[in-house]
């Protein structure tokens, strides 16, 4: 018996169940789980680690204190160059998870464009004096701060991968 679907139900994004089974899968086999997410306004992270609208973060229960991978958002607290910072991404940002190790993960397609442009606390970029919308980025550290990486993990970056140049995705099936 079969139980007819409306072809317009779409239901939930599986998006952050694959990201939470990912997690899972890397933190079981010991693997570090990096997130590679698209940054604009609505995401909060240290703007001085953003390159080409993109960040990667280190989620390992190593790098990060209360990880929280929900539905809607993925939250936690990491240290960036010794000072600690709360990070907030939208799960739609996310456009990859991946193992450090061995480049095992999954892509998403990146969220629709014309996203606000990040923003900085203290930037001016407000609505005619109001509160900026949405999230701001997390405030830059201290002068003399010489943080060089984007990893939520103090005094590591992500390894090269051999041959050099951007680590790639396998697929995983």
């Amino acid at each position: 018996m079969t139980i007819p679907v409306s072809p317009d139900t779409q239901g939930a994004s599986t998006r952050p169940y694959l990201i939470r089974a990912l997690h899972d899968w890397c933190t079981d086999n010991g693997y570090t789980p990096y997130l590679a997410v698209y940054v604009d306004g609505s995401v909060q992270v240290p703007a001085e680690y953003v390159k080409n609208n993109e960040i990667v973060l280190n989620a390992s229960f190593e790098a990060t204190s209360s990880l929280q991978l929900g539905n809607d958002f993925i939250s936690f607290k990491a240290r960036f160059g010794g000072t600690a910072r709360e990070i907030v991404v939208p799960i739609d940002h996310v456009i990859a998870i991946y193992a450090r190790e061995n480049g095992q993960g999954m892509a998403f397609p990146a969220p629709p464009a014309g996203g606000e442009p990040p923003l900085v606390e203290g930037s001016g970029a407000t609505d005619g004096g109001a509160a900026p919308r949405g999230l701001r980025l997390a405030e830059a550290p201290a002068p003399g701060d010489d943080a060089a990486h984007a990893s939520a993990e103090d005094d590591e970056s992500p390894p090269e991968p051999p041959g050099g140049g951007r680590p790639s995705l396998k697929r995983v099936k």
